[in-house]
């Protein structure tokens, strides 16, 4: 019995020793990871914190910049944007009358992209009139936009 002692005696001071030691070592852990975790709350409340200067003083110039870019866009986008025109005589002639008028068509393009269908607008000419001098003063898409509200709506008649 005395022989057994001596040899599990040891045994149970070297699995005791052991489980002191790791118990040590992971409350020695626990004190670093949640020293860790102080430092990192830290630093990411100091991270907030210039994250809201910053946005707070970049935020009108970052919209400025958006604004900017847009219009810039828009400019380039409108910059492409071309009217093609072309235009001939035509006579229609009835009985004893020969009437002389002048088609004008229009198409809009952005790029070589055609946006719209030919617009056809036919005027009459009278006799000696300068059909080059009357197709330059003239087009659909140099004048203004009627607003809706300058629209008046039929009204209907009372029963």
């Amino acid at each position: 019995m005395e022989g057994v002692l001596w040899v599990l005696l040891p045994g149970f001071v070297a699995v005791a020793t052991g489980l002191l030691v790791w118990f040590v070592m992971q409350s020695r852990m626990d004190v670093m990871l949640a020293e860790e975790r102080t430092k990192l709350a830290e630093e990411r409340a100091v991270i907030e914190v210039q994250k809201a200067a910053v946005s707070a003083s970049m935020e009108p110039t970052i919209r400025a910049a958006e604004e900017s870019a847009k219009r810039a866009a828009f400019d380039n986008f409108l910059g492409e944007i071309h009217v093609e025109q072309r235009h001939y005589t035509r006579e229609n002639r009835m009985l004893a009358q020969n009437r002389r008028s002048l088609v004008l068509q229009e198409r809009m393009y952005f790029r070589n992209i055609p946006l719209s269908d030919w617009i056809e607008h036919e005027i009459t000419l009278d006799d000696g009139a300068d059909v080059d001098r009357m197709v330059q003063g003239m087009t659909v898409f140099d004048k203004g936009v009627v607003s809706i509200a300058d629209v008046q709506r039929p009204r209907k008649a009372l029963a």
